[in-house]
């Protein structure tokens, strides 16, 4: 039971309901002196003619029930009007007047819940370019170089050191006409993907096709003195994705792991320029320790001058904020209106929000401890 779980001090999903551990709300929030995203005349579905200020330079919640309007600000008006201005090359937004202070960004980035790639090609090393570096490493041996093995022979996308028969996938597709294709694991590699001499070559021990079965985790302490590999790997850990196997498709991977996988990835890139990242609900699947994990990738990029705005219904999340935009007070044509802003204490004093209620209520918890 809950109570029992709670009790279990070995637990780290019992130490955050025992309240051993918790996620604490900011002891000061950052203050939006880096300026103002002006976004007026959004009408858009529900929403009711709103203008809205979004501060730049800390992270802003958008939050309010579900219908309340919150993606269509976002998501359908915000980010493509912006992405108009500094991009030229965004869809059409939803009925605004205007957008004011996108000078002070150099880009606008969502990083959504869409799938990185339908190709089971695609995993999380290869999106990060981290593959590049592990097969750099296999390469580097003495018996590949002896062999005349290059980097490419490790790769299972391009001929040289894939299996031949099922061309680095692994497994062979059998046509079933009028139902879904059926995988059987191809019996010439036995699903490792490459040639038999390619898995000859071992680093520490282990071959590119065993590489590929790590955990992110396993996969960081075995590459311990690759400081290219691991700073990458690192990227993946930092967003709480340290339990998917490298070599995991992309298209196994929830929404949830995508857009995190996404983060990582944007990461990369932290220290150029001033980017805007929309998030859409970031903490769908995640524990608490792993929100804990996001916020310091948050507090990543708020502190080299970047931007963010994260739609969320998570509680735990918005006492975190810097400052909140409060939509409703209701869904569909009860809500599309700013029904409360600020920090999260100023939103938890409003009574017309239905957030800043159970929000006031976690905020007692944090101060009783």
């Amino acid at each position: 039971t809950p109570d029992e779980m709670a009790q279990n001090e070995q637990s780290l999903t019992g130490d955050y309901l025992a309240r051993r551990r918790c996620i604490r709300a900011a002891e000061r929030c950052r203050e939006p002196d880096h300026g103002w995203i002006r976004l007026a005349g959004a009408r858009g579905n529900n929403l009711k003619n709103v203008t809205v200020e979004f501060p730049l330079g800390v992270l802003c919640l958008v939050t309010g029930v579900s219908g309340s309007g919150k993606s269509t600000l976002v998501q359908d008006t915000l980010y493509p009007a912006l992405c108009r201005r500094l991009r030229k090359d965004a869809p059409k937004p939803y009925p605004h007047d205007d957008v004011f202070g996108d000078g002070q960004l150099d880009d606008v980035i969502m990083v959504d819940q869409s799938p990185i790639g339908r190709s089971p090609r695609s995993n999380p090393v290869t999106y990060l370019k981290a593959f590049d570096e592990i097969r750099s490493v296999f390469a580097e041996t003495i018996e590949a170089r002896t062999r005349g093995y290059s980097a490419s022979h490790f790769s299972f996308n391009v001929d040289g050191g894939r299996c031949p028969v099922c061309e680095g996938d692994g497994h062979i597709a059998i046509d079933m006409q009028f139902l879904a294709d059926v995988y059987m694991r191809c019996g010439e590699c036995g699903g490792a993907r490459y040639r038999k001499e390619i898995l000859d070559i071992k680093v520490r021990g282990r071959n590119i096709s065993e590489v590929l079965e790590m955990t992110v985790r396993e996969a960081f302490t075995f590459f311990r003195g690759r400081p290219k590999v691991q700073a990458r790997l690192k990227r993946l850990i930092d967003v709480g994705l340290d339990y998917v196997r490298l070599g995991q498709p992309a298209n196994t991977l929830s929404g949830g792991e995508a857009q995190r996988l996404k983060l990582a990835a944007y990461m990369s890139t932290a220290k150029r320029g001033r980017c805007l990242f929309i998030l859409d609900e970031p903490t769908t699947g995640l524990h608490f320790a792993d929100i804990v994990q996001l916020l310091d990738c948050f507090d990543a990029l708020l502190s080299v001058g970047h931007s963010l705005i994260v739609v969320e219904h998570n509680l735990q999340m918005m006492k975190t904020a810097d400052y909140i935009i409060d939509l409703g007070p209701g869904a569909a044509e009860e809500g599309g209106r700013i029904v409360a802003k600020g920090t999260p204490e100023m939103i938890a004093r409003n009574s017309a929000s239905i957030t800043g209620r159970f929000l006031a209520e976690v905020l007692r918890q944090d101060e009783v401890g």
